[in-house]
């Protein structure tokens, strides 16, 4: 049991971690107490998906009539659609199995607990353990975080887990927080019948994205027929029988509600407790663990990545940060990730996409800004698709010509994103952007339009 890198926990940081440092030729170990791909294979990024393409799937049938094709007697099926979805996740799960044997890595089931230097101490069902590395990788990712005065019983005050595989269909739901978990579950939910409010702490939903994209998508919303409470908070949650009766604290003072189920979608915290960090000197700070630039903690051959460190916890973060830290470890010299450089995704419909600095940041820093913004209300292919909300906005530098930001919603704009987020990271400037030939007729024209825009030369507005 003596391996050159092992690796705790085997989500999106973990699993890419293990398989890259096979690649470089070392013996590698992942240690998981749970399922394989870790929360979010299982219980985040992948089952969400598959419950929200199910919405929307309804949506369309909803819609059919707007297409020209009349449906006859429909349906949501709650239990069906659940059902799809941990067959999705299942299926996700087994494939990384696949690429652990493919990639030789040892997988060893357990609890691991740093035990001294280049040592781990694992209970399983097989009993207790020790595993040695030279080299030990921390990616114990994060679960619901849950808010003091707000107790999670599973049953009627939730987390996304539980959100996620419900035994039946709420008829109302209040969602705690309008970050991306929040708002991908009000639209879900809400879209096959469920009555649902959400209450947000900050004054505007998506408090992080511009503030054009949280007013689009709050009109959005309450056109949808979503209740909307901002600069509100729950104080207190009773539950009497099936029903959560909600005391909100809101700007004109107290809100009672009653409703079948309160999710709590406040963030997340680390899963930092029973690891060994204090035994072994590895220094944390509020609820993260402190590391360089290359994922070093303070005690040596120890590293952690993902939603334990400083950063966004979002799993393509955490795999980019196994990569570099695999790459260091080896002697690969990799260049440390530009944090300024992340693309957030909000699955909702319609989606939300942003890189860089919103407006008010690249003001507060000083540029002399060029805005530009395309209506997804004037692309042809929007029309024909019928999905004509939203837009895509983009922020230059004058001087330079430099890409300071770029905020999209619309239908797919998750994956139109990554053009901003390459360009950026070639320091391409918006000349170049409108120069290069977007094929027609794509929702991708929108961000060639939207930088012509800028410049004084859209042809389409």
């Amino acid at each position: 049991m003596k391996f050159d890198i092992v690796v705790i926990g085997s989500g999106p940081g973990g699993y890419v971690a293990a398989i890259r440092a096979s690649q470089l030729g070392k013996k590698v170990a992942i240690i998981e107490k749970a399922d394989l791909g870790g929360v979010c294979l299982n219980w985040g990024c992948i089952p969400t998906k598959a419950l929200l393409k199910s919405a929307q799937v309804f949506d369309y049938i909803n819609h059919a009539a707007d297409y020209g094709i009349q449906v006859g007697e429909f349906k949501a099926d709650f239990d069906g659609m659940v059902k799809r979805s941990r067959g999705v996740a299942d299926g996700m799960s087994k494939g990384i199995a696949f690429l652990m044997k493919k990639n030789k890595i040892e997988v060893i089931k357990g609890s691991a607990k740093l035990a001294g230097k280049g040592k781990i101490a694992v209970t399983g069902e097989a009993g207790a353990s020790t595993v040695e590395a030279d080299h030990i990788i921390l990616a114990t990712g994060a679960r619901s975080r849950e808010l003091p005065n707000i107790k999670i019983d599973g049953k009627h005050v939730i987390g996304y887990r539980e959100a996620m595989v419900l035994p039946k269909q709420p008829k109302e739901m209040l969602i705690i927080g309008s970050g991306a978990i929040g708002m991908e579950f009000a639209y879900f939910y809400s879209s096959i019948g469920t009555k649902v409010t959400i209450v947000e702490f900050m004054n505007r939903i998506l408090p992080i994205e511009d503030e054009e994209v949280s007013k689009a998508m709050a009109m959005n919303y309450k056109k949808r027929g979503i209740d909307i409470l901002t600069e509100s908070s729950v104080e207190k949650v009773e539950v009497k029988g099936d029903r959560c009766h909600v005391t909100v604290k809101t700007k004109s003072g107290e809100q009672q509600f009653e409703t079948d189920i309160v999710l709590s979608a406040a963030g997340v915290q680390t899963n930092l407790e029973n690891l060994g960090l204090e035994e072994m000197g590895i220094k944390t700070d509020k609820g993260k663990v402190v590391v360089d630039e290359f994922y070093q903690t303070s005690a040596p051959g120890v590293y952690a990545i993902g939603d334990i460190v400083p950063g966004p916890a979002l799993a393509h973060v955490a795999s980019a940060e196994g990569i570099i830290c695999v790459e260091a470890i080896c002697g690969h010299h990799p260049e440390p990730l530009n944090y300024g450089n992340i693309p957030g995704c909000t699955y909702t419909h319609p989606e939300v996409a942003s890189v860089g600095y919103t407006e008010t940041q690249a003001k507060e820093k000083g540029y002399d800004i060029v805005v530009g913004k395309f209506p997804f209300s004037a692309s042809g292919k929007a029309s024909a698709g019928g999905h004509k909300d939203g837009f895509v906005k983009v922020i230059f530098d004058k001087k330079y010509g430099e890409w300071l930001g770029c905020h999209m919603v619309g239908e797919g704009v998750t994956d139109m994103i990554i053009e901003a987020v390459v360009a950026r990271n070639l320091e391409t400037t918006g000349h170049e952007i409108l120069k290069s030939i977007h094929p027609h007729p794509t929702m991708s024209e929108a961000v060639m339009e939207a930088v012509a825009q800028a410049y004084g030369e859209c042809i389409h507005l």
